[in-house]
């Protein structure tokens, strides 16, 4: 039995955003751009299918330790940009090249905001008027002192 490729959410959704832009390369821009950005998309897909599957065998211990995640990126980051050498020496158009590998940008953003998790409105939390909201520095992450009354 062939196993077929099963895709991500967010990989669909870059396809369809990537499959936008493209379209609009072919109406409006030169066949080098258009290939360019082809190339770009389909690098860039690649990059982030290995990026997703080594992160969640990662996460669920089937890849042990970080150092293995860290060479396996350091490796596909350079494959990344000796392609893209080796495209742009070719004679890609830089600039397509650039949006076709950009394009998972606005994939993740949109799809980060869609497949979020529920908010649940019965979660523990404090109430806005508590005093312990002054003694907590979101911007540090730290605790604070707390303001004596006289100085404030």
């Amino acid at each position: 039995m062939i196993r077929g490729l099963a895709l991500h959410p967010m990989e669909r959704l870059n396809f369809g955003i990537s499959a936008g832009a493209l379209a609009v390369s072919l109406a409006v821009a030169s066949p080098v751009f258009s290939g360019s950005l082809a190339l770009g998309v389909a690098l860039e897909a690649v990059n982030f299918r290995a990026l997703r599957m080594a992160a969640s065998r990662l996460l669920s211990g089937e890849l042990q330790g970080g150092r293995m995640w860290v060479a396996l990126l350091g490796m596909r980051l350079a494959l990344l940009m000796g392609s893209m050498g080796v495209a742009l020496v070719a004679g890609a158009h830089p600039v397509g090249l650039l949006i076709g590998v950009s394009t998972i940008v606005p994939a993740a953003l949109i799809g980060a905001w869609v497949m979020r998790p529920p908010i649940d409105p019965a979660a523990p939390c404090l109430p806005p008027d508590d005093p312990s909201w002054d003694l907590y520095s979101v911007w540090s992450a730290a605790d604070r002192e707390a303001v004596r009354e006289e100085e404030a």
